[in-house]
């Protein structure tokens, strides 16, 4: 019987895959610039590559981080006040 509620327990769910990818994007969207990445050697004059140069994967990860950073700011607010909600409203 405690195995079953155990099992239970950590059942692996849409909503628990949904609430993961929250978290990451939310981790993505905080990282600030000077403060944090230029500390780590990502700043904005990072990854700069010439014309018609195939730009690597650092250039590629700060472009990723910039484009959540600038896309997803407004509907995470949305999607985390909905989260906060259900986990008040159902646990």
């Amino acid at each position: 019987d405690s195995r079953r509620q155990a099992n239970a327990n950590m059942a692996f769910t849409l909503y628990a895959l949904i609430q993961t990818a929250i978290l990451f994007t939310n981790a993505i969207a905080v990282l600030h610039e000077e403060r944090f990445l230029s500390k780590i050697g990502w700043g904005a004059e990072q990854g700069v590559g010439g014309f018609g140069d195939e730009p690597g994967i650092k250039a590629q990860l700060l472009n990723l981080i910039r484009s959540v950073r600038t896309v997803m700011r407004v509907p995470l607010i949305a999607v985390n006040s909905v989260c906060i909600v259900l986990l008040l409203l159902f646990g």
